[in-house]
């Protein structure tokens, strides 16, 4: 999404067109990111009682989104992010200081360049998917 933020996201708000963010997590690399550490006490100001909560409220305050889909076929995580329904939406404000915490951790900035789905196998058609990319990327 942080690449849609400059041209995708304001087109579509211009334009007033709905957009749908699939797996916001980045296949599961902000979670490995953030393994450890404690949520920012703001997160509280929100209602967000876990990082699963803390990146859909990012995601979902953007003016320009319409939904999210959080994509994962675990129920724990299912009920980690439901959580996110409540308590408050960050402003403007709060989502600059969620975004500035998260750039404040070391290898926020390289996300895309980590392997997807870290700690994770898979067979078949996402196995396939994962190795052509990497095979381009060489």
């Amino acid at each position: 999404m942080r690449l849609a933020e400059d041209r995708i996201l304001p087109a579509a708000m211009d334009k007033g067109t709905a957009v749908l963010v699939n797996m916001p997590f980045e296949k599961a690399r902000l979670f490995s990111l953030v393994q450890g550490r404690p949520l920012p006490s703001f997160a509280k100001e929100i209602a967000c009682e876990n990082w699963a909560q803390y990146f859909l409220k990012w995601v979902i305050s953007h003016p320009a989104i319409t939904c999210v889909i959080p994509a994962t076929s675990n129920p724990v995580h299912q009920a980690q992010n439901i959580g996110a329904l409540r308590g408050h939406l960050p402003d403007k404000g709060l989502r600059s200081r969620m975004l500035k915490r998260m750039e404040s951790i070391l290898g926020f900035d390289k996300l895309q360049e980590t392997p997807p789905y870290p700690g994770k196998s898979y067979q078949g058609l996402i196995r396939r998917a994962i190795n052509a990319r990497t095979a381009v990327a060489r």
